[in-house]
């Protein structure tokens, strides 16, 4: 069975994909479809951000990994968090996922909001990390980390000192928060390694392709936004094929310059577009080597 660790271990960058569980299950049979077009990009995994599904409405990220495991032949990443749950439910949680085959999950405390309260069990992701490492031993779990600093973090160095946390309890990798700015990464991927953080990381890119994109994404991620992308959006941002198009242009290019400068993998947040992922690939398909 393929492993994230077995494919950061064989492949000098690897090409990820983000999707997130759609919110009625009516919507499941076109995010499948659009799981199968981007099957066709030969993603070396593909992550699922947490969606609980059953009594609360919407597909759960169990049901996406499984499909992609079982039915696409995808390795998944299915994300669990430590917000709004304890034992007893990451418990259950794990059990659905090794039902359905899938053994890779990403570890995250996830946002605070008022639907999900402070877990009486796991106040950080090492935390979990932890419990997943004694109680699901068969179980491989990567981590999250930030170019910029955990917008709770009182430094950067701060919070990138808190990673050896995660590589101590057994994360095999680490995925970023999405950024802009490729400086910010590559300083905090030095820091990272003189702090002593060994963990291949991969680095996540979103491409803003749409003007409901700029506020809520840009704004919740924290990230710092270099001239370039400010002056695409002010360009663009009444124009939204032009949009569209420079968003994907940047966002090729940042990936292209974080293949060339040696990075373990790039990881694309697609918002389940498939249309954005293809025309991602394709500007980035021959540092790949596909």
């Amino acid at each position: 069975m393929s492993t994230i660790a077995r494919l950061f271990a064989e492949k000098p960058c690897v090409f990820s994909i983000e999707c997130f569980p759609p919110k009625q299950t009516t919507r499941f049979a076109a995010m499948q479809q659009t799981l199968r077009s981007m099957k066709q990009l030969s993603p070396d995994f593909i992550s699922v951000t947490y969606g609980a599904g059953g009594s609360a409405g919407g597909v759960s990220s169990v049901q996406v990994a499984e499909f992609l495991q079982n039915e696409l032949g995808i390795l998944p990443l299915a994300h669990t968090l430590c917000m709004g749950s304890d034992r007893q439910k990451m418990t259950a949680q794990l059990e659905d996922l090794r039902r359905a085959g899938v053994r890779n999950v990403l570890a995250l405390r996830g946002d605070r909001t008022p639907l999900r309260p402070e877990s009486p069990d796991f106040h950080h992701a090492s935390d979990l990390m932890d419990f997943i490492r004694q109680t699901a031993p068969d179980m491989e779990f990567s981590g999250a980390c930030y170019p910029e600093g955990h917008p709770e973090a009182d430094t950067l160095t701060a919070d990138v000192a808190n990673l050896l946390h995660k590589q101590q309890a057994g994360a095999v990798h680490l995925v970023t928060q999405l950024f802009f700015d490729n400086g910010k990464f590559y300083r905090f991927l030095n820091m990272a390694r003189k702090a002593g953080i060994t963990l291949p990381v991969s680095a996540g890119v979103m491409p803003i392709v749409r003007r409901s994109q700029i506020e809520r994404t840009v704004a919740l991620s924290s990230a710092s936004l270099p001239s370039a992308f400010t002056r695409m959006i002010s360009r663009w941002q009444d124009d939204p094929d032009s949009l569209r198009q420079a968003g994907i242009e940047y966002a090729v290019s940042q990936l292209r310059d974080l293949i060339e400068g040696g990075a373990d993998g790039v990881h694309l947040y697609a918002m389940n577009d498939a249309g954005v992922a293809e025309q991602v690939y394709e500007g980035i398909r021959d540092l790949l080597g596909r």
